[in-house]
C-alpha cells in the first residue's frame, strides 16, 4: 500500500487498528477475491496431493509430497507444499495449487500483521480459527471444482506440546489427538498411521514414521509422489518444536527414505 495513493492517510471508514489485514485490504477495495464466474463447468487446474502431521515428544512433525497432478497427469513433479506459517507454526496445502498457495501466503502476512499491531503472536489455536475462516471464503470456487483444504500444525507455548488441525471444504475446523492427513493419499497415511504411530516417539522415529506413511499412500494413491532418490526429488519435511520451526536437511531425509524404500521392495 504506497504512501503515493494514500498521502494524508487511510480513507475514512476505513478499519480500526487490530482489524485483520484481509479486512483493511477489503475496505480498499485491494483484497483477493475469490469467486466464481459463470456456470460453464468446472475449471481443471494442478492439484497438490498428499500432506499429513503428526504429534511426537517435543512438537509436531509435517510432511507433503512434491508431486501435482491435473487429471490423471503429472502437472508438477517438485511443487513445496509446506509453508512456514510464522516462528511456531506450519502449514500444508491439497487441492487446487494455485489458489492453495496464494491462501498460505495470505495467511502468513494476516499473522504477520497481527503480531506487529499486538505485540504478541495469536494463539495456535486462534490460528487455526483464522485459516478455518480463509478456507470458508472460497467456498464459493468450491462449486467449480477449485478446492483448497489445509492441514494446520505448531507447538502451542501455553500448553507446552504440539497441536494439530483438519479442516473441511467448508471451513469446518477440527483438532487431531495424534494425527491427521488430507489429500488423494490421506486415507492410505492415516491408514498406515494408525498401525504405527506411538506416542513415545522422539525426533527421528517420529520422522521415520512419517515418511514411511507418505510411501504407503504413494504405494496405494497414483496422485501420490513418494520419494525419487534417482531425480533427488524428496518430500518437504519440517518440525516444529518449543525451538520454533525447522526444516529436516535434505541429508537426513534422504537417509530415512531410503530406508524405508528399502523396506517395501
Amino acid at each position: 500500500m504506497s504512501r503515493e495513493r494514500f498521502p494524508g492517510g487511510l480513507p475514512a471508514g476505513s478499519p480500526a487498528p487490530g482489524t485483520s489485514f484481509t479486512d483493511l485490504l477489503r475496505s480498499l477495495d485491494l483484497a483477493p477475491v475469490w469467486e466464481a464466474s459463470g456456470s460453464e463447468g468446472l475449471v481443471r487446474a494442478p492439484e497438490g496431493t498428499t500432506v499429513l502431521a503428526m504429534r511426537y515428544g517435543d512438537g509436531v512433525v509435517m510432511v507433503g509430497d512434491r508431486q501435482a497432478t491435473e487429471g490423471h497427469l503429472v502437472a508438477h513433479r517438485r511443487i513445496q507444499k509446506v509453508f512456514q506459517a510464522d516462528d511456531y507454526s506450519a502449514v500444508a496445502i491439497s487441492g487446487t495449487a494455485g489458489l492453495a498457495v496464494e491462501m498460505v501466503r495470505l495467511f502468513q502476512t494476516e499473522l504477520e500483521h497481527y503480531e506487529k499491531l499486538e505485540g504478541a503472536r495469536l494463539s495456535l489455536d486462534g490460528k487455526a480459527t483464522y485459516l478455518a475462516r480463509m478456507v470458508r471464503q472460497q467456498l464459493p470456487m468450491v462449486f467449480q471444482g477449485l478446492v483448497v483444504v489445509p492441514l494446520f500444525a505448531g507447538y502451542d507455548e501455553t500448553s507446552q506440546e504440539g497441536r494439530l488441525y483438519t479442516f473441511d471444504v467448508v471451513g469446518g475446523r477440527y483438532e487431531e489427538q495424534d494425527f491427521g492427513a488430507t489429500g488423494s493419499g490421506g486415507r492410505d497415511a492415516k491408514s498406515y498411521l494408525r498401525g504405527a504411530y506411538r506416542d513415545d516417539l522422539d525426533e527421528p522415529g517420529a520422522l521415520d514414521v512419517a515418511l514411511r506413511a507418505l510411501i504407503a499412500a504413494a504405494e496405494e494413491d497414483t496422485a501420490t509422489g513418494g520419494p525419487d532418490l534417482q531425480r533427488g526429488i524428496l518430500p518437504n519435511v519440517v518440525t516444529v518444536t518449543v525451538d520454533g520451526y525447522h526444516e529436516a536437511p535434505e541429508e537426513q531425509v534422504a537417509e530415512i527414505s531410503a530406508a524405508a524404500l528399502e523396506a517395501v521392495r
